[in-house]
């Protein structure tokens, strides 16, 4: 008998295993548990003198009829059952050629991989450098200052999550996320992305990870091509007939999926022209923060702060302005990580934040960010990019223009002195940092609302606002343009054109970008005939 038991509380210092206590719960002999499945473990640290793990686990019991009926009494089991994603009604429409795929982040790998095992053939062009190639560098960014806009934090195989913390959180409930899931633990992530509520896979295993859906991809019959920059779509009454290459070489055919990113704003140009129909959206711009990272578990775990089942802690903060009218929240936690230079165009100043999987570098950062709406850019489909890199362009000044970041405590920040770098640690970013006011690289109403983000923050963890380091700026937090698309995927202007993932406008984050480059490829195949 297969059954579904949520909400199963275990307190830290309990040494009992999970059978032990599934079978205490239900008042039977472990004996007649055949499994315990973890689906799902979370950490309730609202009490902080009893702080629990709570599991959502699958049980296979051998029980009577009766036993079983009594079981199901308690509101927090039910019977089991097995979700699978929908069967795909395959289309009838003829390919002129195997589909292409543009970009190959997380939704360009996730759509071209579903292709590719339904028999599609998928052509997948990336305008950056493999992994290998692209993880060298940056890292002559980073300690030379070095920057190459074809292969960067924002550009090459595995898209921007690549160098990232490898969250896979997202708040949507869709059965197909388990199978994406199951899809990075087959490329090798870590099994554990399968149950944990909060699961990441730190950039080191995110590269590997990558590699492997790479390899999965070629063996299903996909090609991906690197270094092959899109220039243009072949166009004719309004359908898609392929594309145009950097080098000169056409493309044909009449299904193209878009999964270009948020930073690619040469081809949102290119689009722009071509008469795809655009729309600015709003995002959000601020600054990166960074802490000790014992100062953020002591605040979060109290005395069980180190403890091993935790791990190390993260935060998320939200806090609604009213005299400006906007929000300032944490974005992008990542604890146990770095602060790094993160921009895709030369001239400019961008950070981001990333960690390895094991959160162990002692530093805490995330971003702290204020949201901003079309009606701050000014007009035009693109006004926000312009928005974007006039920040970024004062930053690069601010910080010597040398990608150097410019930086401040809090404590300074907050009131308007002296901009000053000391704290009590070594901040993490790379080329290096300088002293600069940051009011100065920040819209007015931006800087304002995080000093009143950030008072209303420190009352919230202990440390925040007296032991913290302010970085700028944080401009990428999400594409600042919307590709517009019909309920088939298809871009309402140019029919064959399937905008997809975080550049598209659609997603926000590594898993919600690969769910809809999953179902993108759906609409391809609900469309055309295998090629």
């Amino acid at each position: 008998m297969l059954l579904r038991l949520n909400n199963l509380r275990v307190g830290l210092i309990n040494e009992h295993s999970l059978q032990e206590i599934v079978a205490h719960r239900l008042n039977i002999s472990k004996e007649n548990i055949l499994e315990v499945k973890v689906l799902r473990r979370a950490v309730d640290a609202r009490r902080k003198n009893n702080i629990c793990l709570v599991y959502h686990v699958r049980l296979d019991l051998v029980v009577s009829g009766k036993k079983v009926d009594i079981i199901l009494q308690d509101r927090d089991i039910t019977r089991w059952e097995e979700q699978k994603p929908n069967k795909i009604n395959f289309g009838t429409e003829e390919l002129c050629n195997r589909p292409v795929v543009i970009g190959a982040g997380p939704a360009g790998l996730v759509a071209a991989l579903e292709l590719a095992k339904h028999g599609y053939k998928p052509l997948v062009l990336e305008r950056g450098k493999k992994i290998s190639e692209r993880v060298q560098d940056v890292e002559k960014f980073w300690h030379k200052g070095e920057f190459n806009p074809a292969s960067n934090v924002q550009f090459g195989v595995g898209g921007a999550g690549t160098f990232s913390d490898g969250k896979l959180t997202t708040r949507i409930n869709d059965p197909i996320m388990s199978h994406i899931l199951k899809t990075f633990v087959e490329a090798g992530a870590p099994e554990e992305i399968i149950y944990e509520q909060k699961p990441h896979v730190g950039t080191d295993k995110l590269r590997f990870m990558v590699s492997n859906l790479v390899k999965q991809l070629v063996e299903c019959g996909g090609e991906i091509v690197t270094e092959s920059q899109v220039m243009s779509l072949l166009v004719k009454e309004g359908k898609i007939e392929g594309v145009e290459l950097s080098n000169g070489e056409n493309i044909k055919t009449n299904a193209v999926i878009l999964a270009i990113g948020h930073s690619a704003r040469d081809t949102y140009q290119t689009l722009f022209e071509q008469g795809v129909a655009l729309e600015a959206k709003a995002f959000a711009i601020g600054v990166r923060v960074e802490h000790e990272q014992a100062v953020i578990d002591k605040a979060q775990y109290g005395e069980f702060a180190g403890h091993p089942k935790l791990g190390a802690a993260d935060y998320a903060l939200v806090y609604h302005e009213p005299v400006y009218g906007r929000t300032v929240y944490s974005f992008c936690m990542c604890p146990g990580g770095w602060v790094v230079a993160a921009t895709s165009e030369s001239g400019g100043v961008v950070t981001n934040g990333m960690s390895m999987h094991g959160r162990d570098s002692g530093i805490a950062n995330s971003a702290l960010v204020v949201n901003v709406e079309p009606k701050d850019f000014g007009s035009g489909p693109l006004a926000g990019i312009e928005f974007q890199r006039r920040y970024e362009q004062l930053a690069y000044e601010a910080g010597g223009k040398n990608y150097s970041a410019p930086a401040q405590s809090i404590k300074s920040f907050l009131e308007k002195s002296e901009p000053m770098l000391h704290v009590g640690f070594t901040p993490t970013y790379a080329p290096g940092l300088v002293p600069f006011s940051l009011d100065k690289v920040l819209p007015d109403y931006v800087a304002e609302t995080l000093r009143a983000g950030i008072k209303v923050f420190a009352r919230r963890i202990a440390g925040f606002s007296s032991e913290g380091l302010l970085i700028g700026v944080e401009t990428r937090t999400s594409a600042p343009v919307r590709i517009l698309r019909s309920a088939e995927g298809q871009s309402i202007t140019h029919e064959g054109l399937y905008p997809t993932g975080e550049g598209a406008g659609y997603a926000g984050g590594i898993m919600s970008a690969a769910m809809d480059g999953y179902y993108q490829a759906v609409h391809v195949m609900q469309k055309f005939k295998r090629f």
